[in-house]
């Protein structure tokens, strides 16, 4: 079975869904620290 040109274009992967969702996640959490080490911040002992 062969997919013709405009068959192929359809075609949507699952693998990017869940690499969006890794780094909103990153991207929340990075955000979150710096805004924890503004509001409290710590001295290296």
């Amino acid at each position: 079975m062969e997919l013709t040109k405009e068959e192929l274009k359809e075609i949507n992967g699952g693998g990017i869904f869940g690499y969006k969702f890794l780094i909103l996640g990153g991207f929340i959490s990075f955000i979150a620290g710096i805004f924890d080490g503004y509001t409290r911040p710590l001295r290296c002992n």
